[in-house]
């Protein structure tokens, strides 16, 4: 029998950073309790790590384990842009992955690692294949919500449950996810949505075969009517919330990271001449590119309230001309504001100075508010940022939904209204309590004998084929 400090594992993820950030957590709480971790990515990753001057070794830190990072070729040059142009990008990988994965694994075996697992992300369907071809056993991360994983499963195993997708304002009955409404799904499942995202979820729920475990970024208790339905279907291990160290007020045992962009240091230099609960944090995660019409609309609102805030928008120094005529000579003047292109979301969420955060509802974005206990603005966009969106502001109760108008154009007033609704309406101080109320539930669950850890105690010990004392 292997013993603990024995077991490695190898873990599968796109060259996306929403997609690497959750499997770099995972990796670096195996290797916090001994697990031998090789994540492997496409190489585009490399080459963007490499220009942002970040480095891809890790340093362990008082562990027996430790994480490497393996790079693949997808079969499309560096310079290709593979968020643009997401349908090319996934057939290159889906026709050049299989094989260039399947190298990478045999040469790492042939240099001495024999892995008792391989973690896939879940939307490169093809890699338990390959597990199988080379005899390990697979699981997968589950990068999203359990209530998105549910939809998704009911959605293709029992689509009666979903009679007419073309009405937003449609009532859905599923099994453990009460109150949903056609607008709460993920835009992949959508009519609308491109057809290779909708072929993404197909390909994934058909593959749950091969999956021998499935590891949930999620909180028990945070979605534990969703998670419970899913026992008798596929079973999920709640093991989140994947969250930096710091988050959870602990020091970090792991050094490195596995950011594609530098992030801007001095707006945490600004956050801290800042009031306590002053500043409204504005960003849209690593994909989506704010409109012009979005952009003028939120600067203008920002004008208006007259609080301090921080803006991330990616390529923001190229876009200088799509802001309000004098806007951002004016914050610069007067330093009521800060316009960045990236920044370290975990350490402005734990700032004293955050009042709220305005989010696109990215799981790792919502997880990472859920933990700092800081309220929010819902303004979701596409994939499962509509569902968590709904769980925000309907079932957490920490947020409030902004919306377009009918023409699908974002007003100066919509976004007034919403931000000041979460910092001085008459529910904020609910809000805030019910955030503090959700952030203690999240740390718990990651201390010893919570939920999560004790998830993925079982999930350490099956794979080192030990006997688990954990009864979940």
């Amino acid at each position: 029998m292997e013993s603990t400090e024995a077991v490695q594992v190898i873990m599968v993820t796109l060259s996306m950073q929403g997609h690497m950030n959750p499997m770099l957590k995972l990796a670096k709480m195996l290797v916090s309790k001994g697990v031998h971790v090789t994540l492997a990515t496409n190489d585009v990753a490399r080459k963007r790590m490499l220009d942002s001057k970040i480095s891809t070794n890790f340093t362990t830190i008082n562990s027996t384990g430790r994480l490497s990072l393996e790079f693949f070729s997808d079969g499309l040059s560096h310079e290709f842009d593979r968020e643009k142009d997401s349908g090319t990008f996934l057939a290159s990988l889906k026709a050049n992955g299989p094989k260039n994965l399947s190298n990478l694994i045999t040469d790492l075996k042939a240099n001495g690692n024999q892995f008792s697992c391989l973690i896939t992300n879940p939307f490169i369907p093809w890699v338990p294949g390959v597990a199988t071809e080379h005899g390990i056993p697979c699981g997968v991360l589950w990068i999203q919500s359990a209530t998105a994983f549910a939809i998704y499963y009911h959605f293709i195993k029992d689509p009666d449950l979903f009679p007419n997708l073309e009405n937003p304002n449609g009532i859905l009955e599923l099994p453990g996810i009460p109150g949903l409404t056609v607008g709460d799904l993920p835009t992949f499942m959508l009519p609308c949505s491109p057809s290779h995202f909708r072929l993404l979820v197909t390909e994934f729920i058909s593959i749950l075969d091969k999956v021998k475990w499935v590891l949930g970024n999620s909180v028990h208790e945070l979605e534990e009517e969703t998670v419970n339905s899913l026992e008798a279907v596929k079973p999920v291990y709640s093991i989140g919330p994947l969250v930096s160290p710091s988050l959870l007020g602990k020091e970090e045992t792991i050094e490195g990271s596995v950011d594609m962009w530098r992030a801007a240091d001095s707006c945490i230099e600004w956050l801290n001449k800042q009031r306590p609960s002053s500043v409204i944090y504005i960003s849209f995660g690593s994909i989506i590119m704010s409109s012009k019409q979005q952009i003028q609309s939120i600067a203008t609102a920002l004008k208006n309230i007259k609080r301090p805030f921080l803006w991330v928008i990616k390529a923001s120094e190229t876009r200088k001309d799509e802001f309000p005529r004098g806007f951002l000579e004016e914050i610069t003047k007067d330093k009521s504001g800060l316009v960045v292109s990236w920044c370290p979301q975990e350490k402005v969420l734990t700032n004293q100075a955050l009042a709220c955060f305005v989010t696109h509802c990215g799981w790792n974005s919502t997880l990472e508010t859920v933990v700092a206990g800081v309220p929010v603005v819902a303004y979701p966009e596409w994939t499962d940022q509509p569902t968590n969106s709904k769980l925000l502001v309907d079932v957490f109760k920490v947020g409030v939904r902004m919306s377009n108008c009918e023409d699908e154009r974002l007003s100066v007033e919509e976004v007034e209204r919403c931000i000041m609704e979460v910092i001085d309406g008459p529910r904020a101080g609910e809000m805030k309590r019910r955030a503090v109320e959700l952030k203690n539930a999240a740390k718990n669950a990651l201390e010893e004998g919570g939920s999560s850890n004790r998830n993925i105690d079982k999930f350490i010990a099956e794979i080192s084929g030990k006997p688990s004392s954990n009864n979940v």
